[in-house]
């Protein structure tokens, strides 16, 4: 296969020009910025001190030890880490680079990479040679960070050193711009390492720009750069590691039939599916509701000896509970434990939000308690769930007292946990309580989102709280919070059911004025309005704009305007929207179908209105 034919897939994007010839990218290590993001870090005076430890000097002057074996961190913690770190130039020679490498790799794993940038930078002011191997880690560090530009500049700096830097480095900056979206560099960067063939490509280069390819939406280039891999004789499980993040992206852009037939292709092509490839696919047919293709593709890999793991059954779990179908869940349950997969939080979490879904509160609960029971410590979702639960069945006092538990607990509330708790207050009428929380949840940090917004103008509207709910909506749009149609529609709404109809046509207008989009929920809300004045001439204007301005209206819309024109006894033009309503393939309400059964004693036996009343009752 040639580069040509393999670069071919990335041809239609302009080119940028990527040097690196010395004093392209020049940087100097003593200028590396240093970040003292972890408070148990302290560089001072060229002295490494953690909060655990004493401080130790390390002296330039001193030999370098080529002893390969570094100190070890006793625990997943920063401070062990340092401690070490500090301990390996209390002898009377510094240790070799390859052991201070190595236990900068390991805190790199540990995930603090603005403290071993600190540290690289303490080695460079200090005269330990600093290699190319170290340098690499510095770049790794920053493109984690997500400063990919910052390890560009060292890539520099090991040019001006006279290093060449080899696939893993390349691999990390690419995968850096990716996480940045930066998707034309990365294509470039990898065109001119195909292109220079002075550092060949690996099985993870491939797999690092097809991962970015398809996570930037790019899945049909992933999929014309993954057939032209197939000749290189890379290893089959590099194949199937790309051939995996395709289905998942292909099941995630919902083109379910195109993932079915890739792991297809990948079969006949002699490349075996693991679990990770597999689950995927479950799970973009779990999003179909294709339960019987699931099973089926359940006992294919099984019948490959490949067998479900804890991810993939919690897939079908929360897939089938989501569909209200807890018992087919709890059989799924039994078969995980008799294979030997152990259930975890997840596996508990979406069986109660299944239960609670189906008001089943008690059997939530009753999920609740024997995850306890086995050991595993619930998580703020799985709280968040028993709280919806009860706040959906109006057991306010029961959702409270679990909401102050998660703190008790060392849990923090998340938005969803103060959503959830605000709108099943103002439900219950609590305003107070309900402004008392958003309140505290202000005064803890949390930052209240769109929905947080949505569910405090809905309470207030409710709540008929018309005055403040509009003080609430007046103070967003001053100080540029985000707000959308939905807050339009709850105003409109709100204003509209109280007879404010001025008001609710001024935040009508207001919603044109501001370049939104009306949709079915903001004419209805208009038209409620005018019906309920008995303005119905404008109603019926109304919902003839909103058709020609291509919002079809919906089964509530058509139950609203029914109900103005029955209030006002009108039958013959509430019949004629009646008809209409049901060649949409809308049902009517009850309380539309009583008001039609309440005109009989003034209309006799009318046969249009029997007929009506005949074919709407057998919809109910």
């Amino acid at each position: 296969m040639s580069i040509g034919a393999i670069a071919s897939a990335f041809t239609k994007f302009p080119q940028f020009q990527f040097h690196h010839h010395q004093g392209t990218f020049l940087y100097n290590f003593a200028a590396l910025p240093h970040s003292p993001s972890s408070s148990r870090l302290c560089v001072c005076n060229n002295i490494v001190t953690t909060t655990s430890s004493s401080s130790s000097v390390v002296n330039p002057k001193r030999s370098i030890s080529t002893q390969p074996k570094p100190p070890k961190p006793t625990s997943n913690n920063l401070d062990d880490a340092l401690v070490s770190f500090n301990r390996m130039f209390k002898s009377t020679s510094i240790p070799s680079i390859y052991s201070i490498n190595k236990l900068l790799g390991s805190m790199v794993k540990l995930g603090h990479y603005n403290t071993v940038l600190s540290l690289i930078k303490q080695l460079h002011l200090q005269g330990v040679p600093v290699g190319a191997c170290t340098i690499s880690i510095g770049i790794n560090c920053y493109c984690h960070l997500n400063r990919v530009d910052f390890g560009f500049s060292l890539l520099g700096s090991l040019f001006k050193r006279g290093y060449e830097p080899d696939v893993v480095t390349f691999n990390t900056l690419m995968k850096g711009l990716f996480t940045e979206d930066k998707f034309s560099e990365a294509k470039n960067l990898f065109i001119k390492l195909l292109g220079e063939k002075q550092i060949k490509p690996t099985e993870v280069t491939y797999g690092t720009v097809i991962n970015g390819l398809r996570k930037s939406g790019n899945t049909k280039i992933a999929i014309e750069l993954l057939r032209s891999i197939e000749t290189l004789n890379f290893e089959d499980e590099g194949m199937v590691y790309c051939y995996s993040m395709i289905i998942d992206s292909l099941c995630k852009d919902r083109m379910i039939c195109e993932a079915k037939n890739l792991l297809l292709e990948m079969t006949k092509k002699g490349f075996s599916p693991n679990v990770v490839t597999y689950t995927s696919l479950i799970h973009g047919l779990c999003n179909f509701r294709q339960w019987k293709e699931v099973t089926e593709l359940l006992r294919e890999m099984v019948g490959r000896n490949v067998f479900p793991n804890a991810r993939t059954f919690n897939i079908v779990v929360d897939a089938l509970c989501k569909e209200g179908m807890v018992r087919e869940a709890k059989d799924v349950l039994e078969v995980m434990i008799k294979r030997g997969e152990v259930p975890n939080v997840v596996t508990y979490n979406a069986l109660m939000d299944g239960y609670c879904l189906r008001g089943q509160l008690e059997e939530a609960q009753k999920v609740f308690d024997s995850m306890v029971n086995r050991g595993l410590q619930p998580d703020i979702i799985s709280y968040n769930s028993l709280i919806n639960g009860y706040c959906k069945k109006r057991r306010i006092d029961v959702a409270m007292y679990l909401f102050r538990e998660v703190s008790c607990k060392g849990l923090n509330h998340n938005i969803i946990t103060y959503n959830t708790m605000v709108h099943g207050l103002f439900e219950k009428g609590k305003c107070g309580a309900a402004r008392e929380l958003f309140s505290e949840m202000l005064a803890g940090g949390q930052s209240p989102d769109l929905c947080t917004y949505r569910i405090l103008l809905d309470g207030l509207c409710k709540n008929r709280l018309l005055a403040e709910a509009l003080s609430m909506f007046q103070a967003m749009k001053n100080s540029e919070i985000c707000y959308d149609i939905d807050c339009y529609n709850i105003l409109i709404d709100g204003t509209s059911k109280v007879g404010s109809l001025e008001i609710a046509h001024e935040l009508f207008n207001e919603v044109f004025a501001r370049g939104l989009q009306p949709d079915a929920c903001t004419y209805t809300a208009m038209i409620g309005g005018l019906s309920q004045k008995g303005l119905m001439d404008e109603a019926k204007e109304l919902l003839m704009r909103m058709e020609e301005k291509g919002c079809l209206p919906d089964r509530i819309t058509y139950n609203v305007i029914v109900q103005g024109y029955l209030n006002r006894s009108e039958s013959d033009e509430a019949i004629v929207l009646l008809e209409k309503m049901l060649a949409m393939g809308f049902s009517a309400h009850a309380s539309t179908i009583s008001m039609l059964v309440d005109l009989l004693p003034t209309r006799g036996q009318d046969p249009t209105l029997l007929n009506m009343i005949q074919k709407l009752v057998p919809r109910t």
